[in-house]
């Protein structure tokens, strides 16, 4: 029963000309409440604090905009990326400059991109800013874990009068800026959204271009996924690379929900060395037109307007050493018994959803509620479920655990949920641990590749 998806993924935002400068699976933190929207004229919400690392992490680096009142960016810590955005060989029509028109810190904790429009022509007479860290050590030691994450609200716009906007939330490999080719060196993109269309790209780009083992110069993708009221409010966008764990893993997170991985397994190992084992660069920027924009309807023209801004809370990043456990533990729950509810036909019983072979899967019959459960054998405790749906997911379900398997508690609970590879740490005990679908997300059944349960 697998469904058809068709991935619309981000084309590349690689800087080609990057200058060289000096090198500096926990939940991520979601951000306290988010401030008032920004107008157009100021940012003028009241900042959040850069969030505690979360269980296991500690904080390695971060910056909080707090500069005065219509600064440029801290130079220690950023460095401008100037010039026309035709050099960064992505179809780009501003130019970016270091000036407090498009680069600046509001004085009120945060940093604001905003993209100016001079003349009558839409495609031409924009200037935008970008910047990128002077630092490229932001990576994941073998064993390891490494998160990034930023509180940003997307330019206040719509698809009216949005058309060719492309904030972006991105990291480049270090080895970028001692000669390694683009996209051999690799791509994160955290966010992109383009022509206002309040929603998130989520991509890695490796390989070689055009083509290679990693589609390039589309890379490997989440394609388009909703990110509503990220226009007018602050969300928290994130990606851990997990090298604690075999396959290690890419995972990206939208205000703490995990809504797309990437696993080591989906290219050969070389690619993978090459694109994700090392330190990266961040970089924000606010581009105008280009081939991702366009290849949605395109812009900007006559309706879109001047003075859109992007802007940013806090950056943080936080690592996990190699050898701590943070809340995942020990797999659990792989080659243990398992029932279900309902099947839907002899092909995809229960037990596939434990085998560790992604190959196989678990389905119910179309109908609410289903549930899928695992006898571990003994009580223990539990401090993360791992579920990698196929494309018939569950929009609402629990996690739950029992020490007999009549009497449930609850440890976790969604009515929002958005399929993929879902990491979720809990806290809880039992000898039994299940999922209880209540709202499925098609008119199919549930169906799991596979349901893991860590802990100790």
């Amino acid at each position: 029963m697998p469904l058809a998806a068709v991935a619309v993924a981000a084309l590349s935002l690689a800087g080609l000309t990057v200058a060289a400068a000096p090198g500096g699976a926990a939940t991520p933190v979601a951000a306290k409440a988010a401030p008032q929207a920004h107008t157009a004229a100021k940012a003028a919400a009241a900042p959040n604090a850069v969030p505690a690392a979360p269980a296991g992490f500690t904080t390695t680096w971060s910056d909080d905009f707090s500069g005065g009142a219509n600064t440029g960016v801290n130079t220690g810590n950023w460095k401008y990326d100037t010039g026309p955005g035709s050099s960064f060989g992505t179809g780009e029509i501003e130019t970016m400059t270091n000036s407090t028109s498009n680069v600046y810190q509001d004085g009120n904790g945060h940093l604001v991109l905003k993209a100016l429009h001079s003349g009558t022509d839409p495609r031409s007479g924009w200037t935008s800013g970008r910047i990128e860290t002077q630092a490229a050590t932001f990576g994941a030691p073998p064993g390891g874990v490494v998160m990034m994450q930023s509180s940003i609200q997307q330019p206040n716009l719509t698809t009216a009068n949005g058309a060719g906007y492309w904030p972006a939330f991105w990291m480049l490999g270090s080895t970028l800026r001692s000669g390694t080719s683009w996209p051999t060196s690799g791509e994160v993109d955290i966010l992109e959204d383009i022509n206002s269309r309040s929603s998130v790209f989520g991509t890695l780009h490796c390989g070689t271009n055009p083509g290679g083992p990693c589609n390039e110069s589309t890379g490997i993708g989440s394609g388009e996924r909703a990110c509503s009221g990220c226009q007018t409010a602050y969300h928290t966008y994130a990606v851990q690379i997990d090298r604690s764990v075999s396959p290690e893993q890419i995972r990206w997170y939208l205000d703490g929900n995990n809504y797309f991985t990437v696993k080591s397994t989906q290219v050969d190992a070389t690619t993978w060395a090459n694109a994700v084992d090392h330190p990266f660069f961040i970089i924000y920027d606010l581009a105008m037109g280009g081939g991702f924009p366009d290849a949605f309807g395109g812009g900007p023209n006559s309706a879109t307007a001047s003075g859109g801004q992007m802007n940013i809370d806090y950056v943080a990043v936080y690592n996990k050493a190699p050898g701590s456990t943070g809340g995942t533990g020990n797999l659990l729950s792989q080659g243990k018994s398992a029932t279900a509810s309902s099947t839907e036909n002899a092909g995809t019983p229960a037990s596939a959803a434990v085998d560790g072979n992604t190959g196989t899967r678990w389905s119910s019959a179309f109908s609410d509620p289903q549930w899928l459960q695992v006898d571990l054998g003994a009580t223990h405790t539990i401090s993360q479920v791992n579920l990698n749906w196929e494309a018939a997911y569950a929009k609402a379900f629990q996690i739950q655990t029992s020490n007999d398997g009549t009497n449930w508690t609850t440890i976790y609970s969604t009515t929002t949920g958005t399929g993929g590879n879902q990491t979720l740490n809990v806290s809880g005990s039992g000898r039994y641990v299940r999922v209880y679908g209540t709202q499925r997300a098609t008119q199919y059944g549930y169906s799991l590749w596979e349901f893991q349960v860590l802990g100790s």
